[in-house]
């Protein structure tokens, strides 16, 4: 997945702040099942969240990290115990992400 900017992160975190996780995660973690269907809602929505099962602060960040390159998508933020994940539909997207605006010319 290709890097995220920080207006297309802001851009997307604005889109996906009044939703709920679609995805959520149980005790068994990341289990082949719940890639398929993070996957499928990826394909469908372009844009998820997911709710991560871990109980280790630390774990969190490797959890939502794991999922994402799983799934081949870009994490965007991981607040608290929610992960917002982004990949744009080869067709027919629906998000159009901003662009960076090119620099001055001196």
């Amino acid at each position: 997945m290709a890097v995220l900017t920080s207006r297309q992160v802001a851009f997307l975190k604005a889109l996906a702040h009044e939703q709920k996780p679609v995805i959520l995660l149980g005790r068994k973690g990341i289990t082949e099942s719940v890639v398929k269907e993070t996957d499928s809602a990826l394909t469908i929505h372009e844009l998820i969240k997911v709710r991560l099962a871990t109980e280790e602060k630390e774990s969190l960040d490797d959890e939502a990290l794991a999922m994402a390159a799983k799934t081949a998508s870009a994490l965007v933020e991981r607040r608290g115990k929610v992960a917002i994940l982004y990949r744009r539909r080869r067709e027919e997207p629906t998000i159009v992400l901003p662009k960076e605006p090119k620099p001055p010319k001196a």
